[in-house]
């Protein structure tokens, strides 16, 4: 089936993988939806479908074609006239795409989202097995620049001067627009996305060549789109990027991370209140003053997301971290005892090729040692076109699929034991935190019951500061009132379940009955 402009008037949109691809898929609704489209979620309802893919690894290149084929049986089937994949799967395969998928209408890389309304209503491809002269173009139209730079001569922009080598102080910079998005996050927080691609180049890691090198965009920009955000009713602001902690090292702008959450700081100060948190950090580079920047910002909750992948020196050699064991060790020493509260979150890969029992160990015992906040493990998986995907391909350096499932089964049980201890701890000393409310609780409170807290109450689902949204445990707080989300409410921790704390309103508790005076 083919279909002109004028028949295209709603669309169905797929956004899978990271919250930098959400963020490119807020932005593209966005567009879609100034055009005068209207936005379903009823895929057989919808003239067109687009997905915005991910292909970081095998998995997600798996999950993206499954949406994909799914999307394209409707469209066989007459419920749906067009299928438009954009993101990383496109940018990484484009030459594949037509063979895994026929059928596809449009595609677009990473670097020309503002194209999908050419692609959504532009002409549709020809069915691979339709008959000459059934309509429709022979191809699928596609938009996909090679980099940043050449995208944005393209458009029209000066780049005489300007590359794409990450830390020359002369990069293209992220020059594309995050603002008017239509966010699929609740109100109350977002994702403010500070830079794009990355200059690190890991053995294992795909993203420099779907992603590009390390693009900081403007801190003006950043904080016009903070002040935004705000506007819009966020109260959480999460820095996102490839690699935070190189932030405008390729656009030479000297004040570097911590000039940055100063300004963002400022805005959000302006504004009220509100929470910044930094995600995405990398541990090479990461000075004293970042640190410092951090525990003096009153907006910046004192969290940090720093994937530091290993502990042992031959794995982070191998992966070509940049950093060492005690490097790392340092700073996360650092990071405690210079920011009082300090909550860390962290990923390892288990399995990378070469990785011994003994390198396995020595990561066991220092998660054991050092306790971290929170911790995501992942088992390697070999990408092609990165040198551990080489490396993987040797039968003396590949780790068997059954030993990677139990280190990781390992890891995970002695991050448990942590956290599951560390929430009980808090539940016990009654900790108080300032909650932010998410929204009510699914299921009420059936199956909840704590000790302290009584029937009649309202059970809702909310975040202390060291939680992140999406990946880290929850915070449920037991109130008398019905509470809103977005709201901040002080609140006292009373136990805890599993990863996840149970707390009440503190006012609640402190709440006195006066009993009137009888006189006789």
């Amino acid at each position: 089936m083919t279909a002109t402009a004028d028949q295209i008037r709603s669309v169905a949109f797929v956004s899978l993988g990271c919250p930098k691809n959400l963020v490119d898929s807020e932005k593209m609704l966005g567009v879609l939806a100034q055009d005068g489209l209207r936005l379903v979620s009823d895929h057989d309802g919808a003239d067109a479908i687009v997905i915005n893919t991910c292909g970081f690894l095998e998995a997600s290149k798996d999950e993206s074609l499954e949406v994909i084929r799914e999307a394209l049986e409707r469209k066989r089937a007459g419920k749906t006239r067009r299928v438009v994949v954009a993101g990383c799967l496109v940018q990484r395969h484009r030459a594949k795409m037509l063979e895994w998928a026929p059928g596809i209408d449009a595609m677009i890389g990473v670097f020309d989202r503002d194209h999908v309304l050419d692609a959504v209503r532009g002409p549709a491809a020809r069915e691979a097995n339709a008959a000459p002269g059934a309509g429709g173009g022979a191809e699928p139209r596609y938009w996909i620049s090679g980099n940043a730079l050449q995208a944005a001569a393209e458009r029209g922009l000066k780049t005489a001067g300007l590359t794409v080598n990450g830390k020359d102080g002369k990069g293209i910079g992220y020059w594309e627009d995050d603002s008017n998005r239509l966010r699929l996050t609740p109100r109350h927080w977002a994702y403010l996305r500070v830079s794009e691609g990355c200059n690190q180049r890991c053995a294992f890691c795909t993203i420099p060549s779907i992603r590009g090198k390390m693009r900081s965009k403007p801190v003006e920009t950043i904080v016009s789109e903070a002040r935004a955000l705000l506007a819009d009713g966020a109260f959480e602001l999460n820095l996102i990027g490839q690699d935070t902690t190189s932030f405008g090292d390729d656009i030479g702008y000297g004040e570097g991370l911590s000039g940055m959450l100063r300004a963002v700081d400022r805005a959000v100060r302006e504004h009220g209140a509100g929470w910044v948190r930094l995600m995405y950090a990398y541990p090479s580079n990461f000075t004293d003053e970042m640190i410092d920047t951090i525990a003096s910002l009153e907006t910046v909750v004192k969290y940090i997301d720093m994937p530091l992948q290993h502990m042992s020196d031959r794995m982070l050699k191998a992966m070509r971290r940049h950093t060492s064991r005690r490097q790392q060790a340092e700073l996360l020493g650092k990071l405690r005892e210079r920011i009082p509260g300090m909550a860390i979150r962290t990923t390892f890969i288990t399995g990378f090729p070469g990785e011994t029992a003994e390198d396995h160990a020595e990561l066991l015992e220092f998660v054991r040692d050092f306790g971290f906040d929170a911790m995501g493990v992942f088992r390697y998986s070999p990408e092609e076109g990165t040198p551990a995907g080489t490396m993987d391909a040797d039968p003396a350096l590949h780790v068997p699929d059954a030993v990677k499932h139990e280190r990781e089964r390992e890891l995970m049980l002695a991050q448990q034991e942590i956290a599951f201890e560390n929430a009980a701890f808090q539940g016990e000393q009654r900790a108080q935190f300032d909650v932010l409310v998410d929204g009510p609780a699914a299921g009420g409170t059936a199956g909840r019951a704590t000790t302290g807290v009584a029937d009649g109450t309202t059970l809702h689902v909310g975040r202390c500061y060291h939680q992140a949204p999406q990946i880290d445990s929850l915070t449920y707080v037991v109130s008398r009132e019905r509470l809103s989300p977005g709201e901040l409410v002080r609140c006292t921790a009373v136990g805890s379940d599993g990863y996840d704390l149970v707390a009440q309103p503190t006012s609640d508790i402190e709440r006195k009955v006066v009993l009137p005076v009888i006189r006789t």
